[in-house]
């Protein structure tokens, strides 16, 4: 194999069986993670500052600066150098001359703390680390204890052990940082959620529940401090030992295995030969082995070393001593972690929907016993937020980088059930922050792809999914040649925007050119986001609407009813009703919800609810529109009332990691009526919405807009004025029902005040 640079040597390390004693039919496994260019940390740092590169967060050229006494900072030289970095290492006396001869000649800037604080070494290194970043303006910290970068860099870990051994039933790793065990767990749990998980830890370290002993002998594993990527969580069972214990280790690994290795490797070699001897028969155990021992031959290898430190006299454990979780250990012990350390979790919403499910969202999650985190750039926009009793966060979340180092900085990942939101905008926000934690949610691409209408009708395009003609255009001067393909009258829309917002129905290809210059003179959306410079050129499909409600889990997506749609008159598309479940034949039905679940599957969505929109012709289903998110519209609330399905309840589930509840089968009809405008002008009073409440079968009247407000005919789906929910037994009874109410409410418009042209938000 030929690579580029040593930069491009990280990664696919070896995976040597070992012998040991086990059960019957077990194997046992090292993945020498110590064979990276500089040892197992060359993974984490390539991935951060990779990352950093791509946010911008780190410019080409600008230092970087870290504070580890040993692989951390090794891979930080090697990636940083290797990238023309200027790297700067805050380290302490612990650092081996090896290392510190590496970091040397790799042309690091090295810096060693004199003393411990109250933090330890790690606090000390720290305290100097952010006087550094003060003197460097543009200077980047990996901050590798709190940076999700650093767990998941070990997907790729995870994916060569999957690569070469199809399963791992048990996994045995150290812990110090919380990378590499929770990342590899991660990771490897969402193809085995079987997957026992083993940390190793050392006595005197503060990372599971044990009191901090200043002064041990290992390094690089244990921690004075609970770094926040730490997700105690993800951990099965956790063994610590003592320095005599995890030094003789690591000498029976050299003498038994032939693995010249340092401590981590050491103790995890210790636990894998207890580990193997308990194992279920046949299982797989695979062992990370992080450091090797070259750095330690002035210590861990050399009596002298023993001797000075009377090593020797620390007790000597064979096989590890059961413990409840929180006694406190001198020598091997080990402690189920049937009671997960940490509170009550949190669920995180990047922005809502200011209408429908958005706040009903918010409360749901807290009655299922999660906290609430709302990260918002405005909280201003949503009308009762105070009244959810959710906490908020204020930031940029237009910005990917804002966005992650607000949860970087608030928030330990043991702490986090999920990242989800109720916004059709914001579903790639919350999807890449899924994504970079580690938690439940589909794929950015996957998610973008149904945001994204152009890459949507490609890969439809490429599954043979029914859909309408159509022509991509990115300039008003393609719009008649687009036109002449698709035929008139046709739809003209924009590429990712929602609501039936910049819909339009053209009957020329001069209006359809016009129209198009204006939606590509668009920047960005109603929340201020970048828009796709791109216009769709559909072809009118003049059938009766309809959208699919449906729930994935693990890409197997399933049913959970159609609705029947009502859109107002043309050339705009709003919908102005919908009624709950639509009334049609069951083999209609079948083929509609068959069609759907091919349409998610040429996604690649995985979790959650999808509200697919289509027209029914007389050649079939047509696919119109996939949005990835819960349906708009309070759909969910019709499904509520009809089958006793909380579908905002089922959502948060899923992306909070808890247990999906099955559906039910809806027992009659639910419909909602939404509230229109018939002119233009200034709202002055709404009339009748208390005799409109008492119409039978009617449960909900709720207008939204307020005396002042400037109205018009609908064009989208912001000039809604409230709705009007109605159930009953059978769709007619539920639409007399919305008919009746609808009849009674009037709304006094001073038609002389107001403008056709406003933004919506």
């Amino acid at each position: 194999m030929i690579l580029e640079s040593m930069y491009d040597a990280i990664g696919h390390t070896p995976l040597v069986r070992l012998t040991v004693e086990a059960s019957p039919g077990t194997e046992v496994f090292a993945k020498l993670e110590l064979a990276n260019p500089f040892g197992m940390k060359d993974r984490v740092a390539r991935t951060i500052i990779a990352e950093a590169r791509r946010l911008g967060s780190l410019v080409p050229g600008a230092p970087i600066i870290e504070s580890s006494s040993g692989t951390m900072a090794l891979g930080v030289a090697l990636a940083g150098r290797s990238l023309g970095h200027p790297v700067h290492i805050v380290t302490d006396p612990r650092t081996d001359p090896i290392t510190m001869a590496k970091l040397l000649a790799l042309g690091c800037h090295v810096e060693v703390v004199p003393r411990m604080t109250e933090g330890g070494w790690q606090g000390a290194r720290l305290a100097r680390l952010a006087e550094l970043m003060a003197e460097l303006p543009g200077a980047f910290w990996p901050q590798q204890y709190s940076n999700p970068d650093n767990p998941a860099a070990y997907r790729q870990l995870a994916g060569e052990l999957v690569d070469e051994l199809g399963t791992v039933d048990v996994l045995v790793g150290s812990v110090g940082s919380g990378g590499s065990m929770c990342g590899t767990t991660r990771a490897l749990r969402h193809r085995e959620p079987s997957l026992w998980a083993v940390g190793v830890d050392s006595v005197g370290s503060a990372l599971f529940d044990q009191p901090d002993v200043p002064g041990r002998l290992q390094s690089g594993l244990g921690n004075s401090l609970l770094p926040k990527n730490l997700d105690r969580t993800v951990i099965d069972e956790i063994h610590w030992l003592n320095d005599r214990e995890a030094f003789e280790a690591t000498r029976a690994l050299v003498r038994e295995q032939q693995i010249f290795a340092g401590n981590t490797s050491g103790s995890v070699y210790r636990v894998l030969t207890d580990v193997a001897r308990r194992a279920r028969a046949g299982s797989r155990v695979v062992g990370l082995f992080p450091d090797r021992g070259d750095r330690y031959a002035a210590t861990i290898y050399d009596d002298d070393y023993w001797a000075q430190h009377q090593i020797d006299r620390l007790p000597l454990a064979t096989v590890p001593r059961p413990v409840p979780y929180g006694a406190e250990v001198r020598s091997w012990s080990r402690a189920q972690l049937t009671e997960r350390p940490g509170g009550q979790r949190r669920l995180l919403f990047v922005e809502a929907n200011t209408s429908g499910t958005g706040m009903i969202a918010l409360r749901a999650a807290q009655r299922l016993g999660l906290r609430v985190s709302l990260l918002t750039s405005d909280p201003g926009r949503y009308a009762g937020l105070a009244e959810t009793g959710a906490e908020v966060t204020v930031c940029d979340t237009n910005s990917e980088q804002r966005l992650r180092a607000t949860v970087q900085d608030g928030f330990r990942r043991e702490d986090l059930a999920g990242v989800m939101t109720t916004s059709d905008f914001y579903v790639p926000a919350a999807a890449g922050l899924s994504s970079w934690l580690g938690l439940p949610g589909n794929s950015v691409e996957s998610v973008g792809c149904c945001r994204d209408k152009t890459r949507m009708r490609a890969a439809l395009t490429g599954a043979g999914v029914p859909q309408p003609r159509h022509v991509v255009i990115t300039d008003p001067a393609e719009a008649v040649a687009a036109v002449a393909a698709v035929g008139l009258p046709c739809v003209v829309k924009p590429a990712d925007d929602s609501g039936s917002d910049g819909v339009l129905l053209c009957h020329s290809a001069t209006q359809a050119a016009r129209h198009t210059a204006s939606l590509l003179a668009r920047r960005v959306n109603v929340r201020g986001l970048p828009v796709v410079a791109a216009v769709l050129v559909e072809e009118y499909i003049d059938a009766p609407e309809f959208s699919v409600e449906m729930f994935s889990q693990h890409g197997e997506a399933f049913s959970l009813g159609v609705t029947a749609k009502s859109v107002t008159g043309r050339p705009y598309f709003v919908e102005h009703r919908h009624i709950y479940p639509a009334p049609l034949p069951a083999s209609v039905g079948a083929e509609v919800v068959e069609t759907v679940r091919a349409a998610l599957k040429a996604t690649g969505f995985r979790l959650g609810a999808t509200h697919t929109e289509l027209r029914l012709t007389e050649r079939g289903p047509v696919v119109i529109e996939i949005n990835p998110r819960l349906a708009g519209g309070m759909i969910p609330e019709l499904i509520r009332l009809v089958s006793g399905t909380d579908l905002v309840e089922q959502q948060i589930r899923a992306f909070a990691g808890l247990d999906v509840q099955a559906a039910v089968e809806p027992a009659g009809h639910a419909g909602i009526q939404f509230l229109l405008a018939d002119r233009s002008g200034i709202l002055r009073e709404v009339r009748g919405a208390e005799a409109a409440a008492a119409v039978p079968g009617v449960r909900q009247v709720h207008p939204t807009a307020t005396p002042g407000q400037a109205v018009r005919p609908p064009r989208s789906a912001y000039d809604r004025l409230g709705h009007i929910i109605a159930e009953g037994t059978g769709p007619a009874e539920v639409a007399a029902a919305l008919d009746a109410a609808r009849r009674l409410i009037h709304f006094d418009i001073d038609e002389n005040g107001g403008t056709d042209d406003r933004t919506q938000k």
